[in-house]
């Protein structure tokens, strides 16, 4: 008995380190394929050489001067200058670390686009596992009512039995191919889906194991996993880092200027060469910008505090749901093993012990029971690929 568990349970590891191979895969290539994170991998690249701009000081200027004189006696005057302006020297640090920071958080931006893509298709192959596993159920119940249907217009032709078990027989076979053909449409069109997350490039899947992983009871321990690789929660600890920064600089931006150069001024038989200083004097120009940015940073601070409170709530509830779905699927698998009477069914059908009304309401009652738990399966396998998006 011990020994027949064990083998179980490594069957059913192994399926689950199969199923999550396949869609790992799938996943591998979407990354590689999807015209949507191209595009915004160039999208980001672009943003981020935009942030490295207005990092030096502004460009020098150059002057000069050609003024005729009047009387003509006086002669000309040529004036040539060249000068350049600084901000106060802590400007450019607080300006480099923004950048740097806002570049971060580009990549954050296009890594909540990349975990958007990858969880769409990690759904997609979730429900594609689904309609898979429902195509083989379905094809092994068509080869059953088809086999049902045949013998009876055998029985029919040789008058064994009346027109209504034929047409009964007939219509049981009906609904399963329609189903099977129903069943097709919603994998083709997941197919379609997933094609077009793949870049236009067609993935056959065609796996059948769900891949039923436990997870971690420990809320708390998963959920500081969860939370450290959120971009959002990183993004907006980013934003607020920029605003800190961004008050800072405008501290600096608040502090004279500086310009310095050399000035040049001749005239007829004199001439005038020298350095030129000068300073400006922040008066007006940058009012409540520091003001402004201190508060901004107070209420990121705000918006940070409630997407944490948020996440935390809405994983808590996710967390609960899976675990609930978890103990519902090996409950139901178990004991609908334990309580199957297909075989039994079939046997008692052959032998005449039940009539065909029988032996169809007590085996829709065995698919049904199927379906369901096929159904628990794939909602389990949904849930848990939304409470593992960010681990």
């Amino acid at each position: 008995m011990k020994r027949a568990i064990l083998i179980s349970a490594i069957m059913v590891l192994g399926f689950n380190l199969f199923a999550q191979n396949a869609i790992d895969n799938v996943l591998t290539e979407v990354e590689k394929n999807n015209t949507t994170l191209s595009a915004y991998r160039k999208s980001i690249d672009a943003e981020k050489i935009g942030n490295k701009t207005g990092l030096t000081p502004q460009n020098p200027e150059v002057e000069f001067n050609y003024l005729w004189g009047n009387p003509s006696a006086i002669g000309n005057r040529t004036d040539f200058s060249v000068k350049q302006s600084f901000d106060f020297p802590t400007a450019y640090s607080y300006k480099k670390q923004i950048s740097n920071l806002k570049n971060e958080q580009a990549e954050l931006e296009y890594k909540k686009q990349r975990n958007e893509v990858l969880y769409q298709t990690r759904v997609v192959c979730v429900k594609l596992t689904y309609y898979n596993v429902l195509k083989v159920e379905l094809s092994k119940r068509l080869a059953n009512a088809q086999k049902v249907a045949d013998a009876y217009k055998t029985k029919y032709s040789t008058g064994d039995v009346g027109i209504l078990e034929f047409n009964k027989a007939q219509v049981n076979l009906l609904n399963v191919t329609k189903e099977l053909e129903n069943n097709e449409i919603e994998r083709n069109a997941l197919m379609s889906e997933l094609t077009t997350l793949n870049g236009g490039n067609l993935i056959n899947f065609t796996d059948s194991l769900f891949s039923l992983q436990t997870i971690p009871a420990d809320f708390e321990q998963w959920y500081a996993q969860s939370e450290a690789n959120n971009p959002l929660l990183q993004w907006v600890k980013q934003e607020i880092a920029i605003s800190e920064k961004q008050a800072k600089l405008n501290t600096a931006n608040s502090l004279p200027k500086f310009y310095g150069g050399f000035m040049s001024e001749k005239v007829v038989g004199q001439q005038f060469q020298g350095i030129t200083v000068g300073i400006t004097i922040p008066l007006w120009e940058n009012k409540n910008t520091v003001k402004y940015a201190k508060a901004r940073a107070i209420a990121m601070q705000s918006v940070e505090a409630d997407a944490k409170l948020q996440f935390y709530n809405s994983m808590k509830a996710t967390h609960t749901k899976v675990i609930s779905l978890q103990n519902n699927v090996n409950d139901y698998r178990s004991k609908l093993v334990m309580y199957n009477n297909s075989e039994l069914l079939e046997k008692a059908f052959i032998k005449g012990e039940i009539s065909l009304t029988e032996y169809m309401y007590e085996l829709s009652l065995y698919y049904e029971s199927m379906y369901k738990l096929l159904e628990m399966e794939m909602n389990y396998n949904l849930a848990h690929t939304e409470l593992n998006k960010y681990q």
